[in-house]
C-alpha cells in the first residue's frame, strides 16, 4: 500500500490591521464559480506553525480548560498541536472579489500566511439537531455567531 499523500495548498491567509482575507492562488479562480449566495464557508486550513516532529507526538494534554477534565486527548480539542495540523474553520462571508480570488471575512483563528488546503461551502443541512457535548464545555456558545462575543479568553489555561 502507498501511503504518500500530497498536498498542495490553494491560497493562504491574509491578516493585516484588522482585515482578514483568504487569497486564492490564480490556478484555483475557477473553483469560485457559482460559490455566490453561500453566507458561510468552512476554511480547511494547514497549522504550519506547530508542523514539527516535536509537535506531532503530542496526542494528549494536561487539562487546557479550566472546566474541563484533567487530561484530554488531542481528538477532543481544536487545538493546532496534533499528529496532522490539519485545521477547520466556518467564516462568515463579507464579499468575495472574483477577479483577484479574494474573500473577505470578519475573522479567522489562523495566522497571517497560514497555507489554506481547502474550501467547502456550509449548508444548513450540516446542521445537527441533537447534538451533544461532555458536561465540561455545554456552557460554550451553541451559534458561531454568539462565538465573537463569548468570553473564550476564561475558558483556557493557556
Amino acid at each position: 500500500m502507498d501511503n504518500k499523500i500530497q498536498i498542495k495548498p490553494i491560497g493562504k491567509v491574509n491578516v493585516a490591521n484588522g482585515i482578514f482575507l483568504i487569497q486564492i492562488q490564480k490556478e484555483f479562480l475557477p473553483a469560485l464559480i457559482n460559490i455566490e449566495g453561500f453566507s458561510h464557508l468552512q476554511i480547511v486550513w494547514w497549522g504550519h506553525l506547530y508542523d514539527g516532529e516535536q509537535y506531532r507526538t503530542y496526542i494528549t494534554t494536561d487539562k487546557p480548560y479550566k472546566k474541563g477534565p484533567e487530561k484530554i486527548g488531542v481528538f477532543a480539542t481544536h487545538s493546532p498541536i496534533r499528529p496532522n495540523p490539519i485545521l477547520i474553520t466556518t467564516i462568515s462571508i463579507i464579499k468575495i472579489d472574483y477577479e483577484k480570488g479574494m474573500i473577505y471575512t470578519p475573522y479567522i483563528d489562523a495566522e497571517n500566511g497560514t497555507p489554506v488546503l481547502d474550501i467547502k461551502p456550509y449548508h444548513t443541512s450540516e446542521r445537527i439537531k441533537n447534538c451533544k457535548v461532555p458536561q465540561w464545555c455545554e456552557h460554550w456558545p451553541k451559534w458561531y455567531e454568539d462565538s465573537a462575543t463569548f468570553d473564550w479568553q476564561s475558558e483556557f489555561n493557556f
